[in-house]
């Protein structure tokens, strides 16, 4: 847990007091608090597109599973002075999640780049992999085959990330684990550590310290494609092919912001994603910087809408 938290720290300590000042006449909205990855990488992206852009100001309004920073984005003036973050919660999962949503997650939204995505890693505490004789996916599920509803894994909560890549991976291997949710990511983690629960999907950054230190064993990584941060890791669509879920948020901005607007924000932040110094500090947190065009980052949004639907409907979770 040491090296991914000091990583974040390392990160907020490069970034000089003017981050943070108030009066600035471009604002970012991120709807979850100040300190997690979306918040830090949001920083860094504002002090480097100062030159282009002039300051940049944080606004952290969390609350609602970031429904409700999102719905500041949606009504917010089309002026090109607000910005928000988009988020794999936010506008794929929350929409199917809760009964009634603030926004249209589509709709509501003229979509800027996507700008980070974060590899999840389905992970076994260590000493129960060795116990169990699992040292690859495909061990895990014949074992689970053979012993159905024996094994079990856990996750940050019901319709969270990793509750919904257990309910997709057991959909599309075929077997049946029990899901325990927990009140959090840290709780289900050490859940995993303690080896209250068998297997869990991870957040890399978050898993990556106990994978090295060998409390964890990496079974492969949710990306379509194994990722640079583990290298020998395979990917879940190895061994079933078409699995891939990974954690990804963006910017948007409000809906009806012209799109010359659109056009100069997105050329401002795509030239700060792939800036090599931005890269460097962003592949420290297994973090890999997508700059991407308005009209790619609306159609990645839109499928995985269309995907999570499949999945939260499946799952049967819901937030009144």
């Amino acid at each position: 847990m040491l090296a991914p938290v000091a990583a974040w720290v390392g990160l907020m300590a490069l970034l000089p007091a003017t981050a943070q000042a108030q009066s600035r006449p471009l604002r970012i909205i991120v709807p979850y608090a100040a300190g997690g990855p979306i918040d830090v990488t949001a920083r860094v992206l504002a002090e480097r597109v100062r030159d282009a852009l002039g300051p940049v100001i944080i606004e952290n309004k969390p609350g609602g599973g970031g429904n409700i920073g999102a719905d500041l984005v949606a009504k917010a003036a089309p002026d090109g002075l607000t910005l928000g973050i988009a988020a794999l919660a936010t506008h794929a999962i929350n929409p199917w999640l809760y009964d009634r949503m603030p926004y249209d997650a589509i709709a509501d939204f003229a979509p800027v780049t996507q700008m980070l995505r974060v590899p999840n890693v389905l992970v076994m505490n260590t000493d129960t992999a060795r116990r169990l004789d699992i040292n690859s996916l495909a061990d895990l599920i014949r074992y689970a085959k053979a012993h159905p509803g024996r094994l079990n894994y856990g996750s940050g909560g019901n319709g969270s990330g990793g509750h919904l890549a257990g309910e997709m991976f057991k959909a599309q291997a075929g077997l049946f684990a029990v899901h325990i949710p927990y009140n959090g990511g840290n709780p289900a983690q050490l859940a995993l550590l303690s080896g209250q629960v068998d297997f869990n999907f991870d957040n890399l950054a978050t898993a990556s310290g106990n994978i090295k230190s060998g409390r964890l064993r990496a079974l492969a990584v949710t990306t379509a494609q194994r990722s640079p941060a583990l290298p020998d890791t395979p990917a879940v669509s190895e061994t079933l092919p078409g699995f891939a879920v990974d954690t990804w948020w963006g910017l948007v901005a409000p809906a009806a912001t012209p799109k010359e607007v659109v056009a100069r924000l997105n050329q401002a932040f795509a030239a700060a994603l792939n800036n090599p110094d931005t890269r460097l500090r962003f592949a420290a947190l297994m973090a890999e910087p997508v700059a991407s065009s308005p009209e790619q980052f609306g159609s990645f949004m839109k499928s995985e809408l269309a995907k999570y639907e499949k999945v939260v409907k499946a799952s049967g979770a819901k937030v009144d």
